[in-house]
C-alpha cells in the first residue's frame, strides 16, 4: 500500500468536470522552513477544490471537500535543524519532516491532483514560487492550468476594506478559521475567502471563468497607481 492510499479525508482522485459544464478550480496554501521563497524549503501543500458548478451567475460555488489533498514532504537529515519558532507556527516538527513523504512522489502526487486545473493562493507568489522551485529541482513540470492570487482580487472586488493579510480578509467577512497557519486549515479558509467574494464577483463578471476573474486580479495594479 502506497501513501497515496493514506490521504483520508484529504484525497479523492481528480475530477477536472464534474456536473456538465462545472469547473475545477484548486485552491492551495503551503507551508515553509522559512519567509525566504526563493531560498527556504517546502515542507507541506494542502489543496482542496472549489466547483463551480456551470460557471454561471445563478450557480454558487462549493467547496467540494471530497476533492482534497494534503501532503508533508520529507526533508533531508543534511539540513539544519529546523527553527522552533517556525516549528510552533505551522506544527510540523522534526520527526515528522524527516519522516514525510519522499519529495519527488510527494510532489508528483501534487501535480496528479491537480491535472490541468487553475491554482489559487492568497499572496499566491510565495506559494507560487516554493512548489516551482521543488518541482524544478525534482525535474517534474509545471502546473499548466495558471494562477490566481486572492489578495488583489479581493482589493478590487471590496475596495472599501483596507485589508491586506489573510486574517484581516477573515475578519472582515466574518470568516472564522479553529487553526491558523497550517496549511489545510489556511486552504479552507482560503476558500471560503473566494466564496464570500463571489457575489461581488458577479457584479463585474457575470459569467465569470478564470481567466477573466485573473484579468479582473490584474486591475489591482492600476488602481494602486
Amino acid at each position: 500500500m502506497s501513501w497515496l492510499d493514506n490521504w483520508l479525508p484529504w484525497r479523492k482522485a481528480p475530477q477536472a468536470g464534474g456536473a456538465e459544464g462545472s469547473a475545477r478550480w484548486v485552491v492551495l496554501d503551503v507551508e515553509s522552513s522559512g519567509l525566504d521563497a526563493r531560498n527556504d524549503r517546502l515542507l507541506a501543500i494542502a489543496a482542496i477544490v472549489v466547483r463551480v458548478d456551470g460557471v454561471a451567475a445563478v450557480n454558487k460555488p462549493h467547496i467540494d471537500l471530497g476533492d482534497s489533498f494534503e501532503v508533508v514532504l520529507q526533508q533531508p537529515q543534511t539540513v539544519a535543524a529546523p527553527d522552533r519558532q517556525n516549528i510552533l507556527l505551522h506544527g510540523i516538527g522534526v520527526g515528522a519532516q524527516r519522516a514525510g513523504v519522499q519529495r519527488r512522489e510527494a510532489l508528483q502526487g501534487f501535480l496528479d491532483f491537480v491535472a490541468d486545473s487553475p491554482l489559487i493562493a492568497f499572496h499566491a507568489a510565495f506559494d507560487r514560487t516554493l512548489i516551482e522551485r521543488a518541482l524544478q529541482s525534482e525535474g517534474l513540470p509545471l502546473p499548466a492550468g495558471g494562477w490566481l492570487d486572492l489578495e488583489p482580487l479581493a482589493a478590487v472586488l471590496k475596495p472599501q476594506v483596507k485589508a491586506r493579510s489573510l486574517d484581516e480578509w477573515m475578519q472582515a467577512l466574518s470568516i472564522h478559521c479553529a487553526v491558523r497557519h497550517q496549511a489545510a486549515a489556511d486552504t479552507l479558509a482560503t476558500a471560503e475567502v473566494l466564496l464570500k467574494l463571489w457575489p461581488a464577483l458577479l457584479t463585474e463578471l457575470p459569467q465569470p471563468d478564470f481567466r477573466a476573474t485573473v484579468a479582473l486580479a490584474a486591475r489591482r495594479r492600476w488602481l494602486a497607481g
